[in-house]
């Protein structure tokens, strides 16, 4: 059953207009000539059944077949789907944050281009939402792609981002998602971090759950990622996970890691002169002069990193006009 925006919670969509749809649908596009009038059929054929209102938000990332020639066809005669054509191919994360950016429903969702990620799975995700959740993330438990070369290595990915984020999803790679767009809508998004967003929306206090959708085998075309595509995941991981603990305080990753850098230094220096004067061991015949001052080089630089990145957080936050902490109400705060 279409969730609604009825008594049973009306926060969830609220009110909408033809200026501001209750519900925006987002789809990263990247040479999906073929799949571009199915999934124009199967998303309407869904969304004609709903009692809200909605957009839809192709955005055409740079594809060089005839992938915008479909689009354009298709919007014009569908006035509820909108358009954004990039100048060239930025990848997917780019895709989905100028459809975040231009949204402009209380609710969005994404899914993907090539009909893998199936329509009819939107209204779970809205009646999931409808039970108090800000961002409710698909889980393609029966996947319909090559064993070991995506599902294996998809599966140690999300227990790996899972476990050092926190954020506990058996499916961070599934596109289809709904987000309240009040918890999304200040996300950046940068390499290909369109994945962690539940993670970012966890960091501001959502509420992050998943539920299983149905994930169909390609039909036309072939995927565009491989495995080299873990090892960004993994980089960018590493990124998150830096910006949800030291963001706010850099000093302590390099100030820590000048700090442990200065201790090897003192103790390869009282070694180094340990062995001259009890053992007569000359300096030069072992490593421990190079490492001395190797070390204390880096602790050094170390410090004076941690204070710059300090300066730039504090600049980065002045500049922008943000708080480093994110407010979810204000009680009896209308006077003000």
């Amino acid at each position: 059953m279409l969730a609604t925006a009825d008594s049973r919670n009306p926060s969830v969509l609220g009110e909408g207009s033809v200026d501001a749809p209750q519900v925006s649908i987002i789809i990263p596009i990247f040479n999906e000539e073929d799949n571009v009038d199915a999934l124009v059929g199967a998303l309407w054929a869904v969304l004609a059944q709903a009692s809200f209102t909605f957009e839809v938000l192709l955005i055409n990332d740079g594809s060089n077949d005839r992938t915008l020639a479909r689009l354009r066809a298709a919007a014009a005669k569908k006035p509820q789907a909108r358009i954004i054509d990039f100048r060239r191919n930025y990848g997917q994360t780019a895709a989905i944050m100028a459809g975040i950016d231009y949204a402009r429903g209380k609710i969005i969702i994404s899914l993907d281009a090539d009909l893998q990620n199936d329509p009819r799975d939107i209204p779970l995700l809205l009646a999931k939402l409808d039970e108090g959740y800000d961002v409710v993330s698909g889980w393609r438990q029966d996947r319909q792609d090559a064993a070991i070369r995506r599902n294996l290595a998809s599966r140690l990915a999300n227990r790996l981002i899972s476990m050092i984020s926190g954020v506990k999803l058996h499916d961070y790679g599934c596109t289809l998602k709904a987000y309240r767009a009040d918890v999304i809508k200040d996300v950046r998004l940068y390499g290909e971090m369109h994945r962690f967003i539940p993670i970012y929306a966890s960091w501001m206090g959502a509420r992050v759950t998943e539920i299983p959708v149905t994930h169909n085998a390609r039909k036309f075309g072939k995927s565009k990622y491989g495995l080299e595509r873990a090892f960004k995941v993994i980089l960018d991981l590493l990124v998150v996970k830096f910006l949800d603990r030291h963001f706010v305080k850099p000093i302590y990753v390099f100030g820590g890691f000048g700090l442990i850098s200065l201790v090897i230094s003192i103790l390869s220096g009282l070694w180094m002169i340990y062995l001259k004067i009890f053992d007569n061991v000359s300096m030069i015949l072992t490593p421990l002069p190079l490492l001395t001052v190797l070390t204390f080089l880096i602790a050094f630089i170390s410090l004076l990193l941690g204070l710059i990145a300090e300066m730039l957080v504090r600049t980065y936050f002045e500049s922008q006009h943000r708080a480093p902490y994110n407010v979810r109400a204000l009680i009896n705060f209308e006077n003000d």
